[in-house]
């Protein structure tokens, strides 16, 4: 077949420094493969090789949250489709092994049989400005639970004279009281090394309290800014927007219906069928945090929302437990936030 009349389709295997780029054919015969750097110059010479071979119809890039997505953004400005890949099949590179050659054929496979077809995040708005500002809430968070968790054990070995010092104190009484100790530069004993490390501690919570506020300020003015009706829906607040709204994406018109959206948080049920039975499962895949996001919402609704408390009332009668109500609910609440996000009348 001549070249201009050759239809291409691209897979990438995406590292650090380099990405391998793997051309095929509409039949998915292999057209050649070859490694380029993880530059801007790179990203052009890859996208020249390819044309190389063809007309480049889509290219498949693995990492498209990670190390691929440098090389997604200016595939998508040069206005090349690109589609998002996960990770081999582990059975398949038992049988036929693994190479970055072998990773980026079977990429561009998983585009041409349709196994990959959805549009990756564009991670160019203000969701991923969001989501540098969560990562880092997210990690004070951790932080300053591991501080307070350091300074109880330090206080429960304690000499009994501090013991008695912070004994009944709260737990912001004690972060002050030990942000107050000094401690003599010539003194190494063990009480005041202990005293030192109160000290140095309960400062680090007063660092990381003050991280927090300035994050959860700006992830509510950016989500006030970017979804304020999501915000208006019962039970949904910066905190949980802020997780939806980032497992979402930039583009979540990416998504064409409202179970994409559920199957990415976790929510849709799983046929478990088999012979005689017919019952489904709990999907344990999709984005855990907005599982756990949607599972917040569900709880604040069942305790506080009487049209929620007169559905679970309805579904005990039926014969439902609560683990069973609370992931029906999760569904119904993934479509409503599906339907907010995209602007989507409201679908039963």
């Amino acid at each position: 077949m001549p070249v201009s009349d050759r239809v291409v389709t691209g897979g990438v295997d995406t590292h650090a420094e380099v990405h391998v780029a793997a051309a095929v054919d509409h039949l998915g015969g292999s057209l050649g493969a070859a490694s380029f750097p993880t530059t801007a110059a790179g990203y052009r010479d890859l996208l020249s090789w390819l044309r190389r071979y063809g007309t480049i119809d889509r290219i498949g890039v693995e990492g498209t949250g990670s190390y691929g997505a440098a090389l997604a953004r200016y595939l998508r400005w040069e206005q090349i489709t690109v589609v998002e890949v996960s990770c081999p099949n582990r059975q398949a590179r038992r049988r036929h092994g693994k190479s970055d050659v072998v990773d980026a054929i079977a990429a561009a496979r998983a585009v041409l049989a349709g196994d990959a077809a959805a549009p990756p995040k564009s991670r160019d708005g203000a969701v991923e400005a969001l989501r540098a500002v969560k990562l880092v809430q997210r990690s004070a968070t951790k932080a300053r639970t591991v501080a307070l968790n350091q300074l109880h054990s330090l206080l429960v070995t304690a000499e009994d004279g501090l013991r008695a010092k912070l004994r009944g104190a709260s737990r912001v009484e004690t972060i002050a009281i030990c942000a107050a100790f000094r401690v003599r530069s010539d003194d190494d004993s063990v009480a005041a090394m202990t005293r030192l490390a109160l000290r140095e501690l309960a400062l680090r919570v007063r660092h990381l309290d003050e991280q927090l506020d300035r994050c959860a300020q700006r992830i509510a003015r950016i989500t006030a800014q970017l979804a304020p009706k999501l915000l208006d829906l019962k039970g949904i607040g910066p905190d949980v927007a802020s997780t939806l709204l980032i497992t979402a994406g930039d583009n979540p018109d990416r998504m064409h219906h409202e179970k994409s959206f559920a199957s990415l948080c976790g929510t849709s049920p799983l046929q478990a069928s088999s012979g005689k039975t017919t019952r489904h499962c709990l999907n344990r895949g999709g984005d855990r945090q907005a599982n756990a996001a949607l599972w917040r919402v569900a709880i604040v609704r069942m305790g506080t929302d009487q049209r929620t408390r007169d559905y679970v009332a309805r579904r005990i009668a039926e014969g439902k437990n609560k683990p069973e109500i609370i992931r029906c609910l999760k569904r119904y609440i993934a479509r409503e936030v599906f339907n907010t996000l995209t602007g989507t009348a409201c679908r039963t």
